[in-house]
C-alpha cells in the first residue's frame, strides 16, 4: 500500500503523527545538518529519535550557493556535502534524499538576453556527471537519492520524468532513482504515461495542488487520478509526500485540513 506523508519541520512532526500520516519529511540542513559537526549531529539524532513519526525523506539536499552547472561549478564541495548527508541519513534510517535544489542546479545565464543565454545542454551535462559521482561515492550506502523535476517556470533543466531517466539510466546506480512531482507533473503538461515508463525507477512522489499548492483536498482533485492510475499500473508502493500549503477556511484547524489530505490521497488510491 502507498504510505503518506508530511513535508513539515520537526517541531510539527508530532501532529502529523497524532492526526495519521505515516512519515514525515523534512529538509537535510534540518534532520542530518551535513555542515554541522559529529557533537551537533548527535544531539539531533537523539531529537529524531524521540520524534514518534518515522523520518521517510529528506528534501532540500544541496544549497544554492554549492554551484553544480556553469563556468563557476564547484562539484567537489557539494559532493562532500552531499555524501555526508547520505550517511547521516544511513544512520538514522531515512530512506530517500530528493534532489531538486533548483538553486544549486539551474544553469545560469538569461534566456531574453542575447549573448547571455544559460548553455542548458552542457549544464544537464555538469549535472549528470555530478549525480555519477555521488552514485559512486555512496555506493555502500542505504539511502536513495532521488532526482526531482521541476516544473519550466522553477528550473531551465530536468523539467520532466523523462529526463530524470535519462540521467538515472546514464549512471546505473541503485543508489539514484527518480521522484515524480505530481504538481511540477501537471504544472509542466507531463502525462502519467511517464510515470508508467519510470516503472520501478520512480521510488518516491510529491503532491500539491496546481496552482494553489495547497493539499489535496483543498479543490477538486480529479487532476490526480490519471497519475495514481499509472501508480496503481506500476505496482508502487512507496510513499507520497504532501509537500504543499495548508490554508485554513473559517472554523478549520490544522488536523481538520490533515484529515482532508489523507482521506482525498487514499481515496485516490482506492484505499479508503
Amino acid at each position: 500500500m502507498i504510505k503518506f506523508g508530511k513535508c513539515c519541520s520537526l517541531a510539527d512532526a508530532p501532529q502529523a503523527a497524532a492526526d495519521g500520516f505515516d512519515y514525515f519529511e523534512t529538509t537535510v540542513a534540518e534532520a542530518l545538518m551535513p555542515d554541522k559537526g559529529e557533537e551537533a549531529w548527535q544531539e539531533n539524532k537523539l531529537r529524531l529519535r524521540d520524534i514518534e513519526l518515522p523520518l521517510y525523506a529528506c528534501n532540500g539536499f544541496l544549497p544554492g550557493t554549492m554551484r553544480l552547472t556553469g563556468p563557476n561549478a564547484r562539484p567537489e564541495q557539494a559532493l562532500d556535502y552531499a555524501e555526508g548527508a547520505c550517511r547521516r541519513a544511513d544512520e538514522i534510517g531515512c530512506k530517500f534524499i530528493v534532489f531538486g535544489s533548483g538553486g544549486a542546479r539551474n544553469v545560469p545565464g538569461d534566456f531574453t538576453k542575447p549573448g547571455e543565454r544559460p548553455d542548458v545542454e552542457r549544464g544537464r551535462d555538469q549535472f549528470a556527471e555530478f549525480c555519477a559521482g555521488l552514485a559512486e561515492r555512496i555506493s555502500g550506502c542505504r539511502v536513495t537519492v532521488v532526482i526531482e523535476p521541476l516544473c519550466p517556470n522553477e528550473s531551465n533543466i530536468i523539467n520532466y520524468v523523462w529526463q530524470a531517466m535519462q540521467i538515472v539510466k546514464d549512471v546505473d546506480s541503485p543508489r539514484m532513482e527518480v521522484l515524480a512531482d505530481l504538481y511540477h507533473m501537471i504544472q509542466g503538461r507531463e502525462t502519467a504515461e511517464s510515470i508508467v515508463a519510470a516503472g520501478p525507477h520512480l521510488r518516491h512522489c510529491h503532491i500539491a495542488m496546481r496552482g494553489t499548492r495547497a493539499y489535496p483536498g483543498d479543490g477538486p482533485a480529479f487532476e490526480f487520478a490519471p497519475y495514481f492510475e499509472a501508480l496503481a499500473k506500476i505496482g508502487y508502493a512507496g510513499g507520497i509526500s504532501c509537500e504543499c500549503g495548508w490554508p485554513l477556511r473559517e472554523g478549520q484547524t490544522i488536523s481538520d485540513a490533515h484529515r482532508l489530505a489523507l482521506a482525498t490521497l487514499r481515496e485516490l488510491a482506492g484505499q479508503e
